[in-house]
């Protein structure tokens, strides 16, 4: 049977990601402190959701200063895929009343390289966002503690 990433891990070690997490979410929630550069919102992300063992596709929402409301992983998959309903996506943007939101999402594999599923799905929540004027800023892969991938940087969105 394999052995989990989590349980190699000394506990210490998840008790240190805990509480860098902790700081970083209140370091963004601060009044005046924005999400204004890409290398908060990766180094959150790496933390978040590097070592899952499952695909899990989550959501940063954001108010109009794209300061961090909420980041709520919405959806829970296998290895190599998760189902996400763009309904749900939307329904959390207006219930915390986010002007903006970024999503993100892990490949286990440990390649950041986004599929044509991906793709789609990614211009779909764009597409079903716009419809209620939240703006979608940015869709993220994170494949372990590589760089997370940047569909803006790489023109896909």
């Amino acid at each position: 049977m394999p052995v989990s990433h989590s349980t190699t891990r000394p506990r210490h070690e998840d008790a240190q990601i805990r509480r860098a997490l902790s700081i970083l979410e209140k370091r963004m929630r601060q009044p005046g402190k924005a999400l204004s550069s890409p290398r908060a919102v990766r180094d959150y992300l790496v933390l978040r959701l590097a070592e899952m063992e499952r695909e899990a596709f989550a959501c940063l929402y954001l108010d109009a200063q794209n300061r961090l409301i909420e980041c709520a992983v919405l959806f829970l998959g296998t290895l190599c895929q998760t189902s996400v309903h763009p309904r749900e996506v939307v329904k959390m943007a207006l219930a915390y009343n986010a002007a903006g939101v970024i999503l993100a999402h892990n490949h286990p594999s440990g390649c950041a390289d986004p599929s044509c599923t991906d793709e789609a799905l990614t211009k779909s929540l764009k597409h079903a966002l716009a419809l209620v004027d939240v703006k979608l800023l940015d869709h993220f892969i994170v494949a372990g503690l590589a760089e997370p991938l940047s569909f803006v940087e790489r023109g896909l969105l």
